[in-house]
């Protein structure tokens, strides 16, 4: 674990005991593809996070857990956004590859890949659909970046009443301080932080 990492040894000692049930369980990876995963992270690096969620989504399969691989294509035209104080350079043209998920993950026979245009991976994408379907009420969330892609999933798992465990060690963001925030206050308030060694030992059980 990196020296910026959220010592998640501190947590306190009543914390809830860590349940997994497979039948009700999914695992949402937000956002590992190529042009994603390119850019720099903290408080560890893409490689890091990508190895962490791989792991994961292994020990998911292996227990036929279902995994969904959430993925970000920009609206066309790719300019077409709200004004903001904080505006990045858009290219005019992405990389074809840009979009794909990084190969470390797959996507895996039996995963699901939603691709969504926001932030957030429940708005206008079939993801909701596809958790009530299968009668999942709880996700395991992991991905870049945390207080991004993964916090908006979160706030909305949240509004529709999904259980959740973030999963610490399998996140990242641009920097140490947007992880800590969202990890360390946020998160909190809506599920269970673990790390990926945690929710592994939960899955053995």
């Amino acid at each position: 674990m990196g020296r910026h990492s959220l010592r998640i040894t501190d947590r306190p000692n009543h914390m809830a005991q860590t349940n997994i049930i497979p039948d009700r369980t999914a695992l949402v990876v937000i956002d590992l593809q190529k042009g994603i995963t390119s850019m720099p992270v903290f408080p560890r690096s893409s490689v890091e996070v990508i190895s962490n969620a791989t792991l994961i989504a292994r020990e998911f399969r292996k227990k036929d857990i279902q995994v969904f691989l959430v993925r970000v294509l920009p609206s066309p035209p790719l300019g077409l956004r709200p004004v903001s104080d904080a505006q990045a350079p858009i290219p005019r043209e992405l990389p074809s590859e840009w979009a794909d998920i990084v190969p470390e993950l797959g996507p895996e026979e039996g995963d699901v890949v939603i691709t969504k245009r926001q932030w957030g991976a429940f708005y206008g994408t079939e993801l909701e659909m596809q958790l009530r379907r299968r009668a999942i009420d709880t996700i395991v969330l992991c991905g870049i970046s945390t207080n991004i892609g993964v916090e908006s999933t979160a706030r909305f798992a949240y509004e529709f009443g999904f259980s959740q465990i973030f999963v610490e060690d399998a996140m990242a963001a641009r920097s140490v301080e947007e992880h800590r925030l969202a990890v360390g206050t946020v998160f909190p308030r809506m599920g269970l932080v673990r790390s990926t060694a945690e929710v592994l030992q939960a899955l053995s059980r």
